[in-house]
């Protein structure tokens, strides 16, 4: 497991009943941020710096050896996370993200990358909203139509909800891989929603959280082990 520096400014504001905690969290300086089945570096991509994170190769290791077998829920799936702040209820994750396949993946990677928020001490349970670029200008318009994604883990994976709720949690956005893309989610109590590139309107709304109203957990960098993924100017606004 490898350590990062976070740096986290707070500025505190009261509003109606309860408190705004605003963290802007830099992940290129000297505060501790906990990688899980990733390695990550500090880059320029596209102009900008940002953090790179992979599937290391301890994951890898685990996959090829089977550990990652699909079935009902989720429960042996090797996750990609890097935790970035540990005590997350309700409020704002605003940041910009970047992802596409990695050289050596499989022809089904779409670049997957996203955030994972309540993440509970197991690291495997977590709701999540998280894009695959190379849906957003494919030509078919199925794929377009899965280029964001809400997730819940272990119980609710992509492919359960898309059979039991087809579209509910999932919807096109244009997107690009390997492009930096400006990225917003929203949470309050059971309901959560996606807006992408600065738009006024979600791009996935969900009103039935399946962590429920209550649970905290850790925000994290999500992403899937076939995916080079790229982070950058994050900001975590807390409603307590």
């Amino acid at each position: 497991m490898r350590k990062l520096a976070a740096l986290l400014i707070l500025s505190f504001t009261a509003l109606h009943n309860g408190v705004v905690i605003a963290e802007e969290v830099d992940l290129s300086a000297a505060a501790s941020l906990t990688t899980h089945n990733a390695v990550v570096s500090h880059v320029e991509f596209k102009g900008k710096a940002g953090l790179r994170v992979e599937m290391s190769e301890a994951a890898r290791l685990e996959i090829e050896a089977g550990g990652n077998v699909g079935g009902p829920g989720e429960t042996n799936r090797v996750d990609h996370l890097v935790i970035v702040d540990r005590n997350f209820h309700n409020g704002t994750i605003e940041l910009e993200v970047a992802g596409e396949p990695a050289p050596d993946a499989f022809g089904g990677a779409r670049g997957f990358v996203g955030v994972a928020f309540r993440l509970q001490p197991d690291l495997k349970t977590y709701d999540a909203f998280y894009i695959r670029p190379t849906n957003g200008r494919a030509e078919d318009q199925e794929r377009r139509n899965h280029s964001a994604q809400y997730i819940s883990h272990p119980d609710y994976p992509w492919y359960r909800l898309r059979s039991e709720s087809p579209s509910k949690y999932e919807s096109y956005v244009d997107l690009e891989p390997a492009t930096w893309t400006k990225v917003k989610i929203v949470v309050d109590g059971e309901t959560a929603r996606l807006f992408v590139h600065d738009s006024e309107q979600p791009t996935i709304m969900v009103n039935d959280l399946m962590s429920g109203a209550n649970r905290t957990g850790a925000v994290a960098l999500w992403l899937e082990g076939s995916t080079v993924a790229h982070y950058r100017d994050l900001k975590i606004t807390k409603q307590n």
